[in-house]
């Protein structure tokens, strides 16, 4: 059980979520207001807007490395030490990221944010779970949760509105005061709880599936005269290898990172395989529509972020149909129906040009904001549904990671897409054209995943 060392009360409590809301809010927002600014970076760095696709995926991909151990760092360290960390690092890294002069700093930067940006989230859900009670706890999470819709809203317009009106740089700047403020917060109302029976880390089966992300992500990146095909197929290789030495080791040590068990549950392997295959098309689209109405479109950074209000503004407003129906049609039939909605709306935003009239465009948007929403509902619920409550937390800490190892992948492979057929087609409009159709296409796959979900998975005890 875990030490208190500070008594709860109302107005702590009140607090603790206006600390972990405002953190939840500070890594929600970094994660959609950077796309819209990525011309005005490149343009200043001096290099390729496609280019700039490590500025997102060094974040996500390090938020998902660190997430296993965020929960462990809290229970040895205690929540308050470890989430006043985790904002420190993040103010930091968006300092880092506003001084940085050229490509490769700025990428060591956001590494260095998403060092904190990893710890937010879960730290904080965990201090929420040792100091609200039960019959209060899924209210809590409802209103840290609301941090996380206003960030995608705001965040595109915004960091339109830092670019036009002042600079990039205060893309990152805006979560200078924020953090300051979260970290006096911190020190007054947050206690510092620790686990009293805290397990040893397993150090090398976070090595090994960490070794696994990193080289599948990079080896994925397109080829070029530095990295060639050789290259990708020996970093693709090497992650399987650490893939498959993870299984006998996890099944030989007594506390493993994540237990081999959690895949004896149907429903949370054929989830993690649809999350991972959906959330790459679905991933591509906040990074790709920003480049092509700035660079082919001729749209102003501002005009860009507020185009993808009506996307952000119905994936808030749906989320309230999920439930309704998923009891009338069941996850199978509503994850086939709305993950081909999904798919066909990417495929959609190829057709996208100068002529095409704003209306439609924010028809298409709309469309895809509202299904992607429920799509992220349905998927984490039927990925986690079935799990018993020994391996819940796991399991989530592992759907987790795929999460944001996939939204690293839809940056990506989306990024590698639009340089290739450029380079075929002699056209970047049309490179960008085929780029959504093929990622529109990959989400369209993940239906044929779905189709398999078992609608009364058996509980394990």
């Amino acid at each position: 059980m875990p030490n208190r060392q500070m008594p709860s009360t109302p107005s702590s409590n009140t607090a603790l979520l206006w600390i972990v809301a405002t953190g939840f809010f500070m890594q929600a927002l970094d994660t959609t207001i950077v796309n819209t600014a990525l011309p005005a970076m490149a343009h200043q760095l001096g290099v390729s807007p496609l280019a700039m696709q490590p500025v997102v995926v060094a974040y996500t991909l390090t938020m998902a490395l660190l997430t296993p151990a965020s929960g462990w760092l809290a229970d040895r360290f205690g929540t308050r030490t470890v989430y006043f960390t985790a904002i420190l690092l993040f103010v930091i890294g968006s300092l880092s990221c506003a001084g940085a002069h050229t490509l490769n700093q700025l990428v060591f930067a956001r590494v260095l944010q998403g060092l904190g940006g990893s710890m937010l989230l879960p730290v904080g859900r965990l201090a929420v779970l040792r100091r609200v009670s039960g019959e209060a706890y899924v209210a809590a999470l409802a209103t840290i949760s609301i941090a996380g819709q206003v960030g995608p809203i705001l965040g595109p317009t915004l960091g339109g509105w830092f670019v036009e009106a002042l600079s990039w740089h205060w893309v990152f700047l805006i979560n200078i005061p924020i953090g300051a403020a979260g970290m006096i917060a911190v020190r007054r109302f947050l206690a510092d709880d620790k686990a009293a029976d805290l397990q040893p880390f397993d150090f090398v089966g976070f090595a090994l599936l960490s070794l696994c992300m990193v080289t599948f992500s990079l080896g994925l990146d397109s080829p070029s005269e530095d990295h060639p095909l050789v290259w990708s197929a020996g970093l693709i290789g090497t992650s399987i290898a650490a893939a498959l030495l993870y299984i006998p080791y996890a099944r030989r040590r007594r506390h493993p990172l994540f237990n081999l068990s959690l895949f004896r549950e149907p429903n949370f392997s054929i989830g993690l395989i649809g999350n991972l295959l959906c959330r790459i098309g679905s991933s591509a689209v906040p990074f790709l529509l920003p480049l092509l109405f700035q660079l082919r479109l001729g749209y102003t950074p501002l005009h860009s972020g507020l185009m993808m209000l009506p996307a952000a503004l119905t994936g808030t407003v749906t989320k309230r149909w999920i439930a309704p129906l998923i009891k009338r049609y069941g996850y199978s039939a509503f994850l086939l129906v709305n993950t081909v909605i999904v798919g066909a709306s990417i495929v959609a935003f190829a057709g996208l040009s100068a002529d095409t009239p704003v209306v439609l465009t924010c028809i298409v948007l709309a469309i895809f904001g509202g299904s992607n929403s429920m799509q992220f509902a349905a998927m984490n619920s039927v990925t986690l549904k079935g799990l018993p409550a020994s391996e819940a937390g796991s399991g989530n800490s592992l759907f987790s990671m795929v999460q944001m190892l996939a939204i690293g992948l839809g940056v990506s492979i989306s990024s590698a897409l639009v340089r290739i057929f450029s380079d075929m087609l002699g056209s970047t409009t049309a490179g960008f054209r085929v780029s959504f159709a093929v990622v529109g296409v990959i989400t369209l796959l993940s239906a044929f995943v779905f189709r398999h979900v078992n609608e009364a998975p058996r509980r394990r005890p």
